[in-house]
């Protein structure tokens, strides 16, 4: 086991109890697979059931001794929660959970993104040469797509604005920065645009990988075997037993990649700290599970190795050097710490895209509570009607329909009351958190170009 290198694997399970298709035997296949890798870090998404992380855990044991799994909600278990595990070769020293504050709407049940309570999970380990390195994984909202207004991505764009700033504050501590997950992103699109300039993260495939012509469901160059190694997708190949039936449309795209292994490196400074730099990256289960005729899982794998660059370190740049009657420090020079000017930062640009996109999201929000607070109105009037009605309806028979049309009112104005209201207002108040937020960025932005 070299420590000259460290491997990485991020991998969308799909594994939603009583939804997910060969849930049990792909849970099995996976936790096979990785007892036999050389995987450092595994970073797993859609676990939501208890037991499926216990058989993993116990498969891969031997080589990752140490995990953890982020506990869902209070809801049954393998129905909702985060949903993400990290299995680790080093020690984990401490571990949170930043669940983030927009996750869709209640009323979405094909989506389900509410329920599951989108995350971002996060490990601190220790590394023989790297010291402590943060290792993140995370799930973002799914629903929106990334073609048209930018609006409809909003929740999307609260996710990575959260995740951003999360990591941004622990990079600036001075550790080195592991990010993976299921992004539900395409590269170009405006929130990986937000992680990449404001977290300062380095994409390990689109490092090692030049950008490639798109590829499209009408075109039959690359082939799909070929664009897996051009574009890395990782969801929708046609290679993949759960999409390959799917009839996209001729002008979309070919497959999509949404799942990431990203870095970010302490900033120079005078203590010349070992340096991440990624060799290697691919997309791995690809192939039909042996002996089965289904995929792993709807996603396809990403992993990627990262080489460790040692630098020249001596114990007095690390440490204050004492003299031996312990009453003189020799410190760093302040003129050779980090410098404001290697920060990362978004651009104006496109912190004015995002902030516009949200306040056009904040509207139709507003809009889509009056409607549903007047159907509200309209189930009060009709509960009262029935009522009335009931008392009196000279005819026996028309009982049971007053009743379940008493039962449909109350149910009907009850849940988007619910949603109208209370969650209408806590998705404002969300949006309204991270407008005032990037407003605050994009004046200090202006600020300092002044």
């Amino acid at each position: 086991m070299s420590d000259d290198c460290i491997r990485v694997l991020s991998l969308n399970c799909w594994g939603l109890k009583y939804v997910s298709k060969n849930r049990a035997q792909r849970i099995q296949a996976i936790a096979h697979s990785l007892s036999t890798s050389s995987y450092d870090i595994v970073c797993l998404q859609e676990v939501w059931v208890r037991d499926d992380f216990e058989h993993i855990r116990v498969a891969v044991s031997s080589r990752l001794l140490y995990d953890k799994i982020f506990h869902r909600r209070v809801f049954p278990d393998g129905v909702t929660g985060a949903g993400l595990a990290i299995f680790s070769r080093y020690p984990i020293i401490a571990a949170s959970l930043l669940p983030y504050s927009l996750n869709g709407h209640p009323l979405d049940f094909k989506g389900a993104d509410w329920f599951a309570g989108k995350a971002a999970a996060s490990v601190l380990v220790t590394h023989p040469i790297l010291g402590e390195v943060q290792v993140f994984n995370t799930h973002f909202f799914s629903e929106g797509g990334d073609d048209g207004p930018e609006h409809n991505r909003a929740h999307r764009l609260v996710n990575a604005w959260e995740f951003a700033k999360l990591v941004r504050q622990v990079a600036e501590v001075g550790r080195h920065v592991i990010a993976a997950g299921d992004f539900n992103s395409a590269p170009s699109t405006l929130p990986m645009i937000v992680i990449r300039e404001h977290a300062g993260l380095e994409d390990a495939w689109g490092t090692l990988h030049p950008p490639a012509q798109p590829a499209y469901s009408n075109d039959n160059s690359p082939n799909p075997v070929e664009a897996l190694s051009l574009h890395g997708f990782t969801y929708d190949s046609p290679l993949n037993s759960y999409s390959a039936h799917v009839q996209a449309p001729a002008s979309a795209p070919l497959a999509k990649r949404l799942d990431y292994i990203f870095i970010r490196n302490p900033r120079p400074s005078a203590l010349s700290l070992p340096r991440l730099t990624p060799t290697d990256a691919r997309v791995v289960f690809t192939e039909p599970i042996p002996g089965r005729e289904f995929s792993y899982s709807d996603h396809f794998g990403v992993e990627a190795t990262f080489a460790i660059n040692r630098a020249d370190i001596k114990d007095d740049m690390l440490f204050p050097a004492l003299d031996p009657d312990r009453t003189h420090v020799t410190t760093i020079p302040a003129s050779t710490m980090p410098t404001s000017a290697s920060t990362p930062c978004l651009s104006h640009e496109h912190t004015m895209t995002v902030i516009h996109a949200l306040e056009t999201h904040l509207t139709h929000s507003k809009a889509r509570a009056r409607r549903e607070m007047c159907v509200v109105a309209m189930c009060s009037f009709l509960l009262v009607a029935v009522l009335v009605g009931t008392g009196w309806s000279p005819r026996g028979f028309l009982t049971p329909v007053f009743v379940f049309l008493g039962i449909g009112a109350t149910y009907i104005g009850t849940t988007l009351f619910h949603v109208g209201f209370l969650y209408h207002r806590w998705e404002a108040n969300a949006l309204r958190n991270a407008i005032d937020e990037m407003m605050l960025y994009a004046q200090g932005l202006g600020s300092r170009q002044v």
